[in-house]
């Protein structure tokens, strides 16, 4: 596990840009809601090109994806990979969530999910953060459960 004063001293010393206001929305209830995940893991499917170190693109991983056909592509020499081969649920609880709608908990895992890589500059994510922003709401999705690593 990486040290806080152990982290590239560019990423210590970035500075988080300002997006301005944003308009509040009202959530339905979770045993209403379509939910997507969203993991900065650098998941990606097996028959999809990795992500490069700095990358500000996305993968899109479909809700019934078997995890036999996920892999982690994350370029992080200092990424603990440990958890995720124990269980891919760690960095995409994608199995979870399917459990949550069976038992009624929430209303729908959502068709679609996505992965971006980590540690990439935020300012980087201007031009696709709002791509993804457009699929959900393409897909319905009412919530979003944001998988930082």
């Amino acid at each position: 596990m990486v040290r806080t004063e152990d982290i590239h001293e560019g990423l210590a010393s970035m500075e988080m840009p300002d997006w301005g206001p944003t308009t509040p929305v009202t959530a339905p209830p979770l045993s209403e809601a379509r939910i997507a995940l969203i993991s900065t893991a650098g998941l990606k499917r097996t028959d999809v090109r990795p992500f490069l170190p700095g990358a500000n693109d996305f993968r899109v991983l479909p809700g019934d994806l078997d995890f036999a056909d996920l892999q982690l592509s994350h370029v992080s020499v200092n990424f603990d990979r440990s958890g995720y081969q124990q269980d891919p649920n760690i960095a995409f609880p994608l199995e979870r969530l399917r459990e949550m709608e069976a038992n009624g908990e929430i209303g729908s895992v959502a068709k679609w999910h996505y992965s971006f890589m980590g540690a990439t500059d935020p300012s980087r994510m201007v031009e696709t953060a709002p791509q993804v922003a457009r699929l959900l709401k393409e897909d319905n999705v009412t919530a979003a459960i944001l998988v930082p690593i």
